[in-house]
């Protein structure tokens, strides 16, 4: 299991925040089995976790401006 996974639980957030967060995770999970240990694979899921937080800060500003 690849150790960038653990930035991607969210069985601790609240529901509308898992549910950005479970398709991010899903797409990592898939990529994890699908793909041999490198340097491309490291960036691209360095890259989902990123992402992952880019998406979470989004839904808590969309939620503070409604």
């Amino acid at each position: 299991m690849n150790r960038l996974l653990k930035w991607l639980r969210h069985d601790h957030l609240p529901p509308h925040l898992q549910a950005v967060v479970k398709p991010i995770d899903a797409l990592a999970r898939e990529m994890d089995t699908a793909l041999a240990e490198g340097p491309e694979k490291t960036a691209g899921m360095r890259k989902l976790v990123e992402a992952k937080d880019c998406f979470v800060r989004a839904r808590i500003e969309q939620d503070e401006e409604a």
